[in-house]
C-alpha cells in the first residue's frame, strides 16, 4: 500500500540556528538573517533565535522590513534562558513567565504565530509534568491573548522522551500549546534521569518514535536537524525519508524548518544539502512511493 501523502502545503523554512556560527562570527548580521534565507537559498520562511535580537525597539522594526521586503514569512522564535517555567519555586516560575512575555510581544510586532519554548523543570516525570502544566497554561492564556501559539520542542530533560511530551500535552489541553517536533534531540537516558525507557533505542530514544508520539500535537512546524551527509546526499544518521513517512502518516501540513547543525560542511553547505533532501523526499511521499 503507498504511504498517505504529505500535503501539498507543506512547505520549508529555514532556522536561523543553521547560521549560529556565523552569526557568532560575526559574517553575519541577525538583520540580514531573512534576506540571506531568501537570496542565498530561496526560502521564504524563517525561524528566528532569540539570542541574536538586539535589546531594541528599533532591531525588531528593522528585522521586519527586511523580512516584509523579501517576501519573507516570520513563522517563529526559539526562546532559550529565559528560565524555567517548570520550576519548583513559585517565584522564579512566575519569573520566568514573565521574562517568556516579552518573545510574545515580539513575536506578534513581526507577525510570527507562535514562539517555541524549553521543558525545563525537575522533580520525578509526574512532578515536572505538574510543573510545565502549570506554567504552560499560564504562558499559553497569555499567547492566546495576542494571537499566538506555544511550541514545545523535543530539546533535552524528559522533553526528550516522547511519550512524557505527549503526556504533557494531554494535560495542558489548550488548542494553542502544541509540540515542534525535532528530528534529533534525541538524548541519553542520563540527560534525563531514571531509568532507560521503553522506547528507546540502545541508550537513545527511538527517534521515530518520538516524532510520531508529538506529531498529534504538533502546530504548523517540524524541525529536520542535520548533521552530516553521504555520497547520495543521505543523512547519515536520520533517515529523512522514513522520517517524511511518520510526519505523512499523520496528515501534517505546514513548514519543515532546515536545522543544520553539523561540522563537516560549512553551514551554507550543510544547509543546500539538507534542502535537497527535503526536497526529494517530500517529492517521494507526494508521489505515494
Amino acid at each position: 500500500m503507498n504511504a498517505p501523502a504529505i500535503q501539498p502545503e507543506l512547505r520549508i523554512s529555514l532556522a536561523e540556528w543553521s547560521l549560529h556560527r556565523t552569526i557568532f562570527s560575526g559574517a553575519l548580521h541577525p538583520l540580514d538573517f531573512p534576506v540571506v534565507a531568501r537570496r542565498d537559498f530561496g526560502i521564504d520562511a524563517v525561524e528566528y533565535v532569540n539570542q541574536f535580537f538586539l535589546p531594541s525597539d528599533l532591531f525588531v522594526a528593522e528585522l521586519k522590513r527586511r523580512a516584509d521586503g523579501e517576501g519573507v514569512q516570520s513563522l517563529l522564535i526559539m526562546v532559550d534562558v529565559c528560565g524555567r517555567l517548570g520550576d519548583a519555586d513559585a517565584r522564579l516560575q512566575a519569573d520566568a513567565v514573565d521574562r517568556h512575555l516579552r518573545w510574545l510581544d515580539v513575536a506578534a510586532a513581526l507577525g510570527c504565530y507562535a514562539i517555541r519554548i524549553n521543558a525545563r523543570s525537575d522533580g520525578s516525570a509526574e512532578e515536572q509534568t505538574q510543573r510545565m502544566t502549570d506554567g504552560l497554561r499560564r504562558l499559553g492564556a497569555e499567547a492566546a491573548g495576542r494571537g499566538l501559539s506555544v511550541l514545545v520542542e523535543n530539546h533535552g530533560g524528559f522533553s526528550s522522551h516522547g511519550d512524557w511530551l505527549a503526556g504533557l500535552m494531554t494535560s495542558v489541553d489548550l488548542p494553542n500549546v502544541g509540540t515542534l517536533p525535532d528530528f534529533g534531540n534525541w538524548y541519553p537516558a542520563d540527560e534525563y534521569g531514571g531509568p532507560t525507557p521503553v522506547g528507546k533505542a540502545g541508550l537513545y530514544y527511538d527517534r521515530y518514535l518520538g516524532v510520531g508520539e508529538m506529531m498529534p500535537f504538533a502546530l504548523r512546524s517540524v524541525s529536520a536537524k542535520s548533521y552530516a551527509f553521504d555520497e547520495a546526499g543521505n543523512e547519515t544518521s536520520i533517515d529523512y525519508a522514513r522520517m517524511a513517512g511518520v510526519i505523512a502518516h499523520h496528515g501534517f501540513s505546514g513548514w519543515v524548518g532546515i536545522e543544520y547543525e553539523g561540522t563537516a560542511l560549512p553551514e551554507t553547505e550543510g544547509i543546500r544539502a539538507t534542502k535537497r533532501l527535503l526536497e526529494r523526499v517530500i517529492g517521494r511521499q507526494e508521489r505515494g512511493m
